[in-house]
C-alpha cells in the first residue's frame, strides 16, 4: 500500500505492525513444512502411504508385460523341460501374478487414513518373494543335460523380470529387494552351470542384479525429491487457497462497510443540509438586518459568525460527499469541450480578493492558442480552486503565488501552481495527499482545513486519465502540477497560410 490513511497517522507513521507479524508467522510456517517436508524421508505417514500407492500403480501397470512374459518363456521351456513341467510353471507364475494384482488393487481402493502401513508393506514384500520364488522354479529343471542356449535363455528372461521388478518396484526399495534376490541367485545357478565357455556371459548376468539394486536405489532418491516436491506444492496450495478465502471474505466486508459508508454519507448529507439551508437561510436575513436594525451591534456580529460556519460546514460536507464519490468510482463526468485557460483565469478572479486581503501576489503565465480540451467544466474548476486556494492560504504576507498554463512535452495541457510558503517536508507529501492528512506546518499554524483538498484533487485529474504532482522544497515554496492526457486535447482548426502556430511543444 503506498498511501498513507488517517489510520496509520494516528497510530504513527510507518506500516501496521500487526500486519507485519501476520506475514512474518506465514512465512516461518512455510519455511517449516518445507524443512519438514525435505528431511522428512520415509518416516512420515504421509510419505509412506504416497510410496506404497505409487507401487500399487506400478505393479498393476506392468502386469500385462509379466504375463506375456511368463506365456512366451513357458512357450520355450517346452522344447528342454516338456510341457507338463512348462505348464505347471506358467500356471504357478500367473498365480503369483494374479494374487499379487489383487493385493494391488485392494491396496489401491484402501482408505488412506485408516491405512495400516507396515501390514501392507509385509504382504507386499511376501507376495513379492513368492512371486519371485515362482519365477525361479524353472531354472532348477534347465541346470543340468540342457543345452548352454536354453539357460542363457532362461537367463535372459529372468533379467527381464528383475528389471521390471526394479523399476515397479523402486518406491519400497525392501519389497524390490526381495524380489531381486531369488531372481540374481537362479541366474547365478543358471550362468555357472555353462562351464568355462560362459564366463563372460556369466560375469555379465551376475553383475545385472547389482546394476538393478543400484537401479533401485537411484529410483527411491529421485521419488523421494519428486514426492517431497509434489507434497510441498499441496501444502502450497493449501496455504494459498486459505489466504484466497481470507481476502475474499475481507473483500466482502470492505464492500459491505463501503456500501454502508455511502448510505450513512447519503442519509446525512441530506438530513445535513436541509437544516444548514435555514440557517444560512436566517442567519444571512438577520445579517443583512433585513426587517430592522438590532437592538444590540453584537447580534449582527453573531449573525455573520453563524452564516460563515454554516458555509464552512456546508462546504465540509460537499468534499467529504465528492471524496466520497471519487473513491467509490461513482463521480459522473459531464465531458465537454472547455478551455483550461479561460477557467483558470475565471478561478484567479474569484480568489483574488483573497489573496490581496493576505497581501500576497498572483501572477499568471498562459500560453496563447492553446485549443479546448475535453474535460468536465465543475471538476475542472474545482481543481483549480482547490489549489489556488491552498497556495494562497500558506504563503506569507508578501509572497507570490505563480500560475501558468501549457503545453506538456507528449502534446497534453498542464496546470502549474507554485507559491513561495514555507514548503511541505519530502515525508509528508504521502500525508498530505491522503485523506484527512495534514502537513506538519499546517498543524503549526493552525490553519483551517480539512485535509480533503488535495485528495479531491488527485481523485479527479485520474478520473480524466491525467496526473497530479506535488513537489515542495522546505522554506521554498510548493509546485503542484497538474497534467491532462493529449487525447483529451482537441484538435484545433486548420491554421490560416502563414500564419504561426501557436501551439508550442517541448523537444
Amino acid at each position: 500500500m503506498n498511501e498513507i490513511t488517517a489510520e496509520m497517522i494516528e497510530r504513527g507513521r510507518g506500516p501496521d505492525q500487526r500486519i507485519i507479524a501476520q506475514r512474518r508467522k506465514l512465512t516461518a510456517r512455510l519455511r517449516a513444512a518445507r524443512e519438514k517436508l525435505a528431511s522428512s524421508g520415509v518416516g512420515t505417514r504421509a510419505f509412506a502411504i504416497h510410496l506404497l500407492l505409487q507401487l500399487a500403480q506400478a505393479r498393476l501397470a506392468a502386469r500385462h508385460a509379466l504375463y506375456g512374459l511368463a506365456v512366451i518363456c513357458a512357450a520355450a521351456a517346452t522344447l528342454w523341460a516338456g510341457p507338463g513341467p512348462a505348464g505347471a510353471w506358467c500356471a504357478a507364475v500367473c498365480l503369483a501374478l494374479l494374487a499379487s494384482n489383487w493385493l494391488a488393487r485392494k491396496l489401491a481402493s484402501a482408505p488412506r487414513d485408516r491405512l495400516p502401513l507396515e501390514t501392507w508393506t509385509r504382504r507386499l514384500t511376501l507376495m513379492e518373494g513368492a512371486q519371485a520364488l515362482a519365477w525361479c522354479a524353472l531354472a532348477p529343471v534347465t541346470i543340468g543335460p540342457t543345452p548352454f542356449v536354453a539357460q542363457a535363455a532362461l537367463s535372459l528372461c529372468l533379467l527381464a523380470v528383475g528389471a521390471i521388478h526394479a523399476l515397479t518396484g523402486a518406491s519400497v526399495p525392501r519389497v524390490a529387494y526381495v524380489g531381486l534376490a531369488p531372481t540374481g541367485a537362479a541366474i547365478a545357478m543358471l550362468v555357472l552351470s555353462g562351464g568355462r565357455d560362459s564366463l563372460p556371459f556369466a560375469l555379465m548376468a551376475c553383475a545385472a542384479p547389482v546394476f538393478f539394486v543400484y537401479v533401485v536405489r537411484a529410483l527411491y532418491a529421485a521419488k523421494l525429491v519428486s514426492l517431497s516436491s509434489q507434497l510441498e506444492k499441496d501444502a502450497l496450495i493449501g496455504e494459498l487457497a486459505e489466504a484466497k478465502s481470507n481476502s475474499d471474505e475481507a473483500r466482502r466486508r470492505a464492500e459491505e462497510a463501503s456500501l454502508a459508508k455511502s448510505r450513512f454519507l447519503a442519509t446525512m448529507s441530506h438530513e445535513l443540509r436541509t437544516p444548514l439551508n435555514a440557517i444560512l437561510g436566517f442567519s444571512e436575513v438577520m445579517k443583512e438586518e433585513m426587517f430592522g436594525a438590532h437592538s444590540a451591534p453584537a447580534y449582527k456580529e453573531y449573525s455573520a459568525d453563524i452564516h460563515s460556519s454554516g458555509q464552512h460546514l456546508l462546504g465540509l460536507i460537499n468534499e467529504i460527499l465528492d471524496l466520497s464519490r471519487v473513491e467509490a468510482g461513482r463521480y459522473e463526468l459531464k465531458e465537454e469541450a472547455i478551455s483550461l485557460a479561460g477557467v483558470v483565469e475565471d478561478c484567479l478572479h474569484l480568489v483574488s480578493l483573497r489573496a490581496q486581503n493576505r497581501g500576497v501576489a498572483l501572477r499568471e503565465a498562459m500560453e496563447a492558442g492553446q485549443p479546448r480540451i475535453w474535460a468536465d467544466e465543475r471538476a475542472v474548476r474545482q481543481v483549480a480552486l482547490n489549489l489556488l486556494t491552498n497556495a494562497i492560504k500558506f504563503t506569507p504576507s508578501g509572497g507570490l503565488v505563480t500560475v501558468k498554463v501549457g503545453w506538456t512535452a507528449a502534446g497534453g495541457q498542464y496546470l502549474a501552481i507554485r507559491d513561495t510558503g514555507p514548503g511541505i517536508p519530502p515525508e509528508e507529501i504521502p500525508i498530505v495527499l491522503s485523506s484527512f492528512g495534514r502537513g506538519s506546518m499546517a498543524l503549526k499554524n493552525a490553519d483551517e482545513g480539512t485535509g480533503l483538498g488535495l485528495p479531491i484533487v488527485k481523485g479527479l485529474v485520474e478520473l480524466h486519465g491525467g496526473s497530479f504532482t506535488l513537489r515542495s522544497e522546505v522554506r521554498v515554496g510548493t509546485e503542484a502540477v497538474v497534467i491532462f492526457p493529449p487525447e483529451r486535447v482537441m484538435d484545433a482548426l486548420p491554421l490560416i497560410e502563414g500564419e504561426p502556430s501557436p501551439r508550442r511543444r517541448a523537444a
